[in-house]
């Protein structure tokens, strides 16, 4: 197992700088070296029984050399400076392409020292006050026979980064993510239902000690019950108030990822040259922010150095912008946003999200249901499905409420919502003041994965509403 930790980037930065120097005098017009520490500790357990401890790490160093419009890739999961010098070679190898012109990059030069603001950092707690954390939540949910399974889990990643540059960037920071989770499966004549909560952050193990464990754990089991009476929903045109983490899913799938620098050049995006049109109501918001204090997509700088920044993506209902690189915002003609990040440093950089999410309006939860005559309310989501290309939406409801004369009268089973995601967002006519963003993994392609966390208020628009199960 590989570990390092904050203080140890120090052993490799002066290695990185010499790779910096080498990779430029062999004719790099850009270069930069990254030096990467992941460190990471799962627990679960199932009906009160540990089913998993795993800790483990992994570490190692990404050079890139820019040159004629095309990067090169040189990775080594070493410290070694001969390894890593080998690797600067090859990154200036791999550069050298087809002749074709290119376009300047401008990265901004940044030095900097950031660590994760933590109260509890989860390398100071012992991995026994994990594993309790983990049984006490499983044993929580064991409230009723009709839980069948109860499960407990908690995550915990730590990643220390150090990053050089050929214009004079020298940057380290440290990123600390912690999760804790329960997950309840009812079962009753034949019908099985489930439920999850839990908090995921870029905090430490406060998450876990601010935590009402045994609370957590019984609301979950509760609502997995509640829903073995659910009906089957309604199907067709309906008017829908998207609970926050549907919301953030909207915002994720349906105008996230259409809004990444890279299917714009690509024009592989419904919003290529969108920028300055309506594709929403005045209501709508919308936000990728890398800065937003705690929330689990949150990055001091993005994996080419840049600061991470809050860009406004839609205005008002008016399309405002793109997340970018260092790539494509030089070759759009706009500044980086912090969004060029890559899984690891074994892996490529991308344009991907950071915290995606729908600015707040002006109801309350409970106004908003009241003034609803028909509709449903959704309650968590299962998955979604992107569509950068068409513009449509698709997503999974856990379960949702049936409202009627603006009162919730019944559960409803899972169900999914489609539509074309600038019909539904300019059909979008009330958003509660309340915004709440909920953590996960987000793919592109089938290979890349990096932390992200999306989300919303609620919020009232028409979609087209799938029957249950």
């Amino acid at each position: 197992m590989m570990t390092g930790s904050f203080s140890d980037m120090d052993n490799v930065r002066d290695i990185l700088k010499t790779a910096v120097e080498r990779m430029s005098d062999a004719g790099a017009e850009f270069a930069d070296a990254r030096s990467q520490s992941v460190r990471v500790m799962g627990a679960s357990s199932v009906n009160g029984n540990l089913r998993q401890l795993v800790e483990k790490g992994t570490g190692g160093v990404c050079l890139r050399a820019w040159s004629g419009g095309r990067w090169g890739y040189g990775t080594v999961t070493s410290f070694d400076k001969d390894s890593i010098m080998a690797a600067a070679d090859m990154a200036v190898r791999n550069a050298s392409g087809d002749g074709r012109s290119g376009f300047t990059l401008e990265p901004v030069t940044v030095r900097a020292d950031v660590r994760a603001d933590v109260r509890i950092h989860p390398d100071s707690v012992d991995p026994s006050e994990k594993v309790a954390a983990v049984l006490d939540i499983d044993k929580s949910q064991s409230i009723d026979d009709r839980i069948i399974n109860s499960m407990g889990s908690y995550s915990e990643e730590i990643k220390d980064n150090a990053l050089v540059n050929s214009v004079g960037s020298d940057i380290r920071w440290e990123e600390v993510r912690t999760l804790c989770r329960a997950m309840s499966v009812a079962a009753d004549g034949g019908r099985i239902e489930r439920y999850y909560d839990g908090p995921d952050s870029t905090l430490g193990f406060e998450v876990v000690k601010d935590l009402d464990i045994e609370a957590t754990g019984r609301s979950t089991a509760v609502e997995a019950i509640n829903t073995l009476s659910a009906e089957r929903p309604p199907s067709g045109h309906l008017t829908v108030i998207s609970d926050p983490m549907v919301s953030g899913l909207l915002a994720h799938e349906a105008m996230g990822h259409a809004s990444e620098g890279d299917e714009i050049t690509k024009a592989r995006s419904f919003l290529t040259g969108a920028i300055g049109r309506k594709v929403a109501s005045e209501v709508i918001t919308m936000y990728d922010n890398g800065t937003v204090p705690g929330a689990h997509g949150s990055v001091p700088f993005d994996d080419e150095g840049t600061p991470s920044s809050c860009t406004k993506i839609i205005d008002e209902g008016v399309y405002t912008g793109y997340m970018h690189s260092l790539e494509t915002a030089s070759q759009l003609g706009f500044k980086p946003t912090g969004n060029g990040r890559a899984e690891n440093f074994g892996k490529r950089v991308w344009v991907r999200m950071t915290n995606t999410y729908f600015g707040p309006g002006e109801w309350d939860r409970d106004e908003l249901i009241a003034d609803t005559k028909d509709g449903i309310l959704c309650d968590k989501m299962v998955n979604g499905m992107e569509d950068p290309v068409g513009g449509c939406f698709e997503a999974k409801c856990l379960r949702g409420f049936l409202i009627k004369n603006g009162e919730v009268v019944k559960t409803l089973q899972s169900f999914t919502l489609t539509g074309k995601s600038v019909d539904i967002l300019c059909s979008a006519d009330a958003l509660t003041k309340e915004v709440v963003l909920d953590g996960g993994m987000c793919g592109k392609g089938i290979e890349d994965w990096v932390r992200v966390s999306s989300g919303g208020p609620y919020m009232r628009a028409k979609m087209i509403v799938g029957g249950g199960q």
